[in-house]
């Protein structure tokens, strides 16, 4: 049996891998509109594959990845949700009509087109239980019985939450404001803007703190102006790339388009400044489904992009 271990545990990883890749952007649609935040939610799928690994060495069964890999975030996200004391509940009322799953109904059919162009920030007013059937079912069309399996109620609650909180966005839909006029752009981001597209790369690294971080999803952190000084060089490799100020969830951000005149960006990455260093540098580039449900604005005139907008 001690032979044996060493392969399944190489296995279990190998197939903990694969799917990470595979699942990652679902799992973001999930967890970033139950946080309400894209930003948010993506730290959340960070933490659940780093917890899954963990996990997965202390199974004696390897579990249905997909699955388990929700529950993980679906708790994770709670953690978080009651940590900031914003969670939500009220008593489940008696179930209402809801399509077969097994059928094709346009009503169901419009429920999913409205929640995917729901701006992310909105599932955040509905009550949790509401909030994650109405990402289960109309934006990753999960069936009716799998959503009761992971929230751990029948489906005749899991209906009743679906009708009443598809009624509450339609609701918060018809009375959201547009998107706020972008602000103007802080010296330190047009600075660091425009040092990279003039490819000055030392001095970008001239902005770099002594222990500045830098996180990726998908790779081990780095720290000291050092290390992360590698981020440029690694940059310096794509030809092209053009940068712009912009704003995410009210954060400024960084907007990063495949060349210059390209119609959207293909991801961002925000910075913070300690005494007009950079101390730190979160990028999105692995992880470019991040940008696909941004709210992301851009100064002056330059438009918005992400799904919602429209709103």
């Amino acid at each position: 049996m001690s032979e044996r271990e060493p392969a399944v545990d190489r296995d279990r990883q190998e197939g903990l891998l694969a799917l990470a890749t595979a699942l990652r952007p679902e799992l973001h649609r999930y967890c970033a509109r139950l946080m309400g935040s894209v930003i948010d939610g993506e730290d959340v799928v960070q933490d659940t594959f780093a917890r899954a690994f963990v996990a997965l060495d202390e199974l004696c069964d390897v579990p249905q990845l997909r699955p388990w890999l929700f529950r993980i975030a679906h708790n994770r996200a709670l953690d978080l949700l009651r940590s900031r004391a914003i969670r939500a509940s009220e008593p489940i009322e008696a179930a209402l009509e809801i399509a077969d799953d097994s059928k094709v109904d346009p009503v169901e059919m419009l429920m999913h087109r409205e929640a995917v162009e729901t701006a992310v920030s909105r599932f955040a007013e509905l009550p949790l239980l509401q909030r994650s059937v109405v990402i289960l079912k109309d934006v990753l069309d999960e069936p009716l019985a799998e959503i009761a399996a992971l929230l751990g109620i029948s489906v005749d609650a899991v209906k009743a939450h679906l009708a009443r909180g598809r009624a509450r966005l339609r609701q918060i839909n018809a009375q959201a404001e547009p998107l706020p006029d972008a602000r103007i752009a802080s010296a330190a981001v047009v600075r660091y803007v425009t040092l990279f597209n003039r490819r000055d790369w030392d001095g970008l690294r001239a902005l770099l703190a002594d222990d500045v971080r830098l996180q990726q999803s998908m790779h081990p952190p780095r720290s000291g102006a050092a290390d992360v000084g590698m981020f440029f060089t690694i940059y310096a490799k794509s030809d092209g790339l053009w940068l712009k100020p912009a704003w995410v969830e009210g954060r400024e951000v960084i907007a990063v388009f495949e060349h210059r005149t390209a119609p959207k960006p293909i991801h961002f990455m925000w910075l913070e400044w300690r005494e007009g260093r950079i101390s730190f540098i979160r990028d999105y580039r692995y992880v470019g489904y991040v940008t696909d449900d941004a709210e992301l604005v851009l100064p002056g005139d330059a438009g918005s992009f992400g799904r919602g907008t429209g709103y």
